[in-house]
Formats: C-alpha cells, structure tokens, sequence
C-alpha cells in the first residue's frame, strides 16, 4: 500500500478518496490507525470544525451515551437555557 505523503511543518496526512467496492472511502495508513489507536472495524466521530475542516477521533460508547443524555436534555429544558442564557 501506498503511504500517504506528509507534511513536514505539521502532522497532516493526505488522504485520496478511493472506490471501494460500490462505495467510496478513505485508505488509512498504519501510522494514522496506530496515532488513533484504531483496528479494522472500529467506528470513527467524525466532527465539522466551525472554520477549520473535520476532526477524527476514536469512538467512545461511554461518550456517545452522554452525549445522547445531555442532548435530550438540552431539548427538554430548552427554554429554560435560553431564559438563563439572557
């Protein structure tokens, strides 16, 4: 497998969008799944950054749960987030 090139100044890894089957995906390099502590078949949090692109990290079931609590609980007292926030 091809290793994706690096940039010196940074730790950016480039990555093509490659055709995998009927689908397309990202080829991760062994470094970068080794950086995220990631193994064929683990699940990703993929995040949009407000100005600065997407960020990756592994996925926490511990995480996920919380953050299903606090989201439903954001929308549950919703309005009264928004009286406080004033």
């Amino acid at each position: 497998m091809n290793e994706a090139p690096r940039d010196a100044e940074s730790e950016t890894t480039v990555l093509q969008v490659r055709r995998i089957g009927n689908s397309v995906g990202l080829i991760l390099p062994k470094e970068l799944l080794a950086r995220l502590r990631l193994k064929e078949g683990d699940k990703l949090y993929v995040v949009e950054q407000a100005e600065s692109g997407f960020k990756l990290s592994p996925y926490d079931e511990k995480h996920a749960k919380a953050m299903t609590i606090a989201r439903r609980v954001m929308r549950e007292y919703r309005d009264t987030f928004r009286a406080l926030a004033k």
